[in-house]
């Protein structure tokens, strides 16, 4: 093959991998430079004064194979007895592949916030909340660039779990900003605040510990963005358009439960890798799910669902009494306490998140 058709052969791979569709988003100019919210311009001035740059991150870090980037010990699986019954190799190995998919989906999950964000500074009519938006887009950016530097170091990757695709397929697809800050701003920045929070107190490794605070406090500006803006809009909106965005939140919820069912060829993949049988690790699942294993994490980690989409979504007059029964129906109970991702967004001081999400418990 000559080095012309092998050219054109790479470039066809790398067009493989790109995913392209329309979307109708309403564009919106504003000439009044003043804002009507005067917690967006706060937002702002955070964004602004905690902007970091990737570079400065110690990339020379060097990642050791025999210790591990989450401890065995530190996994949600440590406490299952299907995860006690593998062999030391098995556990070292799932532990490894699937923390590097639930990295690669980190990767993915950026870039799909820096689309909506980008969107969300087209459409969202007020000029501040323009600027907010703007910041968000090069935080989301950034976030991309270091998840995938990172990703690309332990040179394990993954693609990304379809119902987070689809997720985010529907929230850029939905035709209106506030819609898509729903299913940015509450509900896929709260499912990704909620990891970051996670994987910050099961890791180690100290590179990735920094990667992990410093895109943390990121998001937890992005959370308190679709809440300052939104919950004022949402306030003074006829019952029926409310019933609409509600709707929307809980069918973008459900997108997240019902995938949450099915296991996906990325993480088939790891167990593949690991020498564990899909039908053990379903029966081992269901045997932690009987014992309450799988609800039980350890102090200072969250629920994402539970702890703060399901209050952000709450806070904002977002689940209505038809919509509750919905949630109710598929499951999801609705809870109303606010005081774990109110912790989380911590808006007097970023540098004080971790310490107080720990005080909220």
């Amino acid at each position: 093959m000559s080095a012309l058709e092998n050219t054109a052969d790479s470039d066809e791979k790398k067009q493989d991998l790109v995913d392209s569709y329309k979307t109708v988003t309403e564009m919106s100019w504003n000439f009044d430079y003043e804002s009507s919210i005067p917690k967006i311009h706060d937002l702002y001035t955070r964004a602004k004064s905690n902007q970091w740059n990737a570079d400065d991150l110690d990339w020379d870090t060097v990642i050791d194979p025999s210790n591990p980037i989450m401890g065995r010990d530190h996994s949600q699986y440590s406490k299952m007895p299907f995860f006690k019954r593998l062999s030391t190799s098995q556990q070292e190995t799932f532990t490894a592949h699937s923390t590097a998919q639930l990295l690669s989906q980190f990767l993915h999950g950026e870039q799909g916030a820096t689309l909506t964000a980008a969107t969300i500074t087209h459409a969202v009519p007020d000029i501040k909340a323009k600027y907010y938006a703007a910041s968000q887009t090069m935080d989301e950016a950034r976030h991309v660039e270091v998840y995938d530097r990172y990703v690309n170091k332990i040179a394990i990757h993954y693609p990304m779990v379809p119902w987070l695709k689809k997720l985010i397929d529907v929230t850029l697809q939905s035709e209106d900003y506030k819609k898509i800050m729903i299913g940015m701003n509450m509900i896929v920045e709260g499912l990704a605040l909620g990891a970051f929070n996670n994987m910050y107190r099961q890791t180690d490794e100290p590179l990735l510990k920094s990667i992990t605070f410093n895109v943390m406090r990121d998001e937890a500006r992005h959370v308190s963005f679709g809440h300052v803006y939104l919950t004022p809009v949402v306030a003074r909106m006829h019952a029926d358009d409310v019933e609409d965005l509600a709707q929307f939140a809980f069918d973008a919820v459900n997108i997240l439960v019902q995938g949450q069912t099915e296991m996906d060829l990325g993480f088939q993949k790891v167990l593949e890798v690991s020498g564990i049988d899909q039908a053990d690790f379903t029966a081992g699942m269901k045997e932690a799910t009987e014992m309450g294993l799988v609800q039980d994490l350890p102090p200072g980690q969250v629920h994402s669902l539970k702890d703060l989409m399901i209050p952000a979504l709450v806070r904002a007059g977002l689940i209505t009494p038809r919509t509750k029964a919905l949630f109710e129906g598929i499951g999801v109970s609705v809870n109303e306490d606010m005081s774990i991702l109110n912790a989380m967004e911590d808006s007097k001081s970023d540098q004080n998140i971790l310490n107080e999400v720990g005080a909220s418990y």
